[in-house]
């Protein structure tokens, strides 16, 4: 079975900059499509970005104009770019892939903490 691995995570300040990597153990094009989720300490997983196999894009209202999710099909990864970060864009980021038969696998997360 395909698996993810994200990277990227870390510490930022207000305004900073983050980009995190998805990399898939297999080709991404056995997805549907690949988003990001993010889960903030007490609060649910929910979906802030996604991407299909044809490029196009969906974005939370939260993120729209900083967040930019885009792939790279030779290298079977999806980047998740991230400008002007703000303290409620903390959380635990997971990549998750949709299955073209149904269902999801996800990567184990990596955390994004933006506190000065």
């Amino acid at each position: 079975q395909v698996q993810l691995v994200e990277s990227g995570g870390g510490l930022v300040q207000p305004g900073g900059s983050l980009r995190l990597s998805c990399a898939a153990s297999g080709s991404i094009f056995s997805f549907s499509a690949v988003g990001w989720s993010r889960q903030a300490p007490g609060k649910q997983r929910g979906l802030v970005a996604a991407i299909a196999t044809d490029s196009s894009t969906t974005y939370v209202d939260s993120v729209k104009g900083r967040f930019t999710i885009s792939r790279d099909n030779s290298k079977n990864t999806v980047y998740l770019q991230m400008n002007s970060l703000k303290p409620e864009d903390t959380g635990v980021y997971y990549c998750r892939a949709q299955l073209r038969g149904g269902g999801y696998i996800w990567g184990q997360g990596t955390q994004v903490t933006v506190s000065s």
